[in-house]
């Protein structure tokens, strides 16, 4: 059957239409983006304003209309962190499912961590062994952690990279305090995760998922996207470390014209950097794979085990 996902998050609303059925691995059929910001456009309430919400419904409907041309059966529609966090939050969801018939389901941030670990098990399989998975997306980092296809430990931590950009970088290039202050805040909060980790042990493999993650592995020299989500693609701490200090003296637009970083995402790249720098050291790792699936596809995984189980 073809099903859609359509996932509301802090920079995009994507859907994503893939040819699926319960025993077989999801085959990716369309791709619908917009880039709608919705974690820049909360007031100083923390609400999305008019203009907000009426942008959202507009590239709502835009992507049913997307979903019906491609003969989508069944749509699952949610949303994360920036409609989850919004003080307007219930008003918004009745807005969105009164104008277009579309009833988001807003995930908590640790059903994310849970969904996306699902995700990057089915890629990597059991022999895998014990994952460690890390996630920033544009409202919040995802961390999870276990052997099974259930995390043993999974948290959301208010990182994301749109987040901490708007809230800590305002100079492009970024002032050296704001970045110093930035690399603070993002070490205090991960650190008062650590030990809840820790205490299962030493992961026998570190995995990460996003857009951020995948832009840095590629300016580190990873394989780029045309070659294939089944190119291994790795990226390396002392790398990382490397370019952290070069993404900090460059504008929004020489990030840009990086190899793999849009233009729409180029301006929250080094609060990204500081978020996977310091998730990286902090919890000792060397070296982390990049993981083509991730919170779309753990979606679309649960809704296929549903299926199974009924």
């Amino acid at each position: 059957m073809r099903l859609g996902v359509l996932d509301v998050g802090s920079n995009t609303v994507h859907l994503l239409v893939v040819d699926a059925h319960p025993g077989a691995c999801p085959v990716p059929a369309h791709s619908h983006k917009a880039e709608l910001r919705l974690a820049q456009l909360l007031d100083g309430d923390g609400a999305i304003g008019p203009e907000g919400v009426d942008k959202l419904i507009a590239v709502v409907k835009d992507a049913l209309q997307a979903a019906e041309d491609k003969g989508v059966e069944d749509l699952l529609p949610f949303a994360t962190s920036a409609v989850r966090e919004a003080s307007n939050a219930d008003d918004v969801l009745a807005r969105v499912q009164a104008e277009t018939g579309v009833e988001l389901q807003v995930l908590t941030g640790a059903e994310e961590a849970r969904l996306t670990f699902l995700a990057a098990r089915r890629w990597f399989g059991w022999s895998a062994g014990k994952l460690l998975v890390l996630d920033i997306g544009g409202g919040s980092l995802e961390i999870a952690y276990g052997i099974d296809e259930e995390p043993d430990a999974a948290v959301s931590l208010p990182l994301g990279a749109g987040r901490l950009t708007a809230g800590w970088l305002p100079g492009d290039p970024p002032e050296a305090e704001d970045i110093r202050a930035l690399r603070r805040h993002a070490r205090a909060q991960i650190a008062r995760t650590v030990g809840e980790f820790k205490r299962f042990g030493t992961p026998d493999h570190v995995v990460a998922t996003s857009k951020t993650f995948k832009q840095l592995a590629r300016i580190a020299g990873a394989a780029r996207s045309v070659e294939g989500p089944y190119a291994q693609r790795q990226l390396k701490r002392e790398s990382l470390e490397a370019w952290v200090p070069r993404l900090a003296g460059m504008t929004a637009a020489q990030r840009a014209e990086l190899p793999g970083v849009s233009e729409g995402r180029a301006g929250q790249l080094l609060a990204g950097a500081l978020v996977a720098e310091g998730a990286m050291d902090l919890f000792g790792v060397e070296e982390l794979e990049i993981c083509p699936w991730a919170l779309r596809e753990g979606v679309i995984l649960r809704k296929l085990d549903h299926m199974a189980s009924t």
